[in-house]
């Protein structure tokens, strides 16, 4: 057994103020997203993954990945979506154990109506918070921490990705 390395002052101070950020930011993403357009952070990125997918289609097993969920999770959101008529799921005809979700056309246009509100509010939270600089130290120490939390590349965050999105 080896003996513990505790964290320096500065690396205890990045450690709790980084904390910080991770508790606060999904309520804000939350508020403004369930004010403005009647969804959780959580649903607006489960229609963006699907709006960014070949044909707005992804396996369950696919999205659940790309947005981090269990399945039982992302079950219980689809059948919300589902039932707003923003998604559909039915067999993937190349594997009968597998569903599809797809994104429907409302589920289109809601992602579009949705997303300058959201990106706004990153701006406001985060982006205008930094200066250019920062933005791309933040890209980097993100793409460095997702190497370890994400080390099979399952979240599109952590493959290389240049088109534009509407994740925000």
């Amino acid at each position: 057994m080896t003996d513990t390395r505790w964290l320096s002052d500065p690396e205890r101070e990045a450690w709790v103020r980084f904390s910080a950020v991770l508790e606060l930011l999904p309520a804000a993403l939350d508020a403004q997203l369930t004010h403005d357009a009647s969804l959780t952070h959580f649903d607006y990125f489960t229609l963006a993954m699907l709006s960014e997918a070949p044909g707005r289609v992804l396996r369950s097993s696919a999205l659940a990945a790309r947005t981090n969920a269990s399945l039982p999770r992302l079950s219980k959101v689809i059948s919300r979506l589902a039932e707003r008529g923003f998604v559909t799921r039915y067999p993937c005809a190349e594997d009968k154990r597998a569903t599809n979700i797809e994104l429907t056309e409302a589920g289109w246009k809601k992602v579009v109506a949705s997303a300058p509100g959201h990106v706004e509010n990153v701006r406001a939270m985060v982006i205008d918070a930094l200066t250019a600089d920062q933005v791309s130290q933040l890209s980097a120490i993100s793409a460095a921490l997702l190497t370890r939390l994400d080390p099979d590349g399952k979240m599109l965050a952590s493959a290389a990705h240049d088109e534009p999105s509407t994740i925000g």
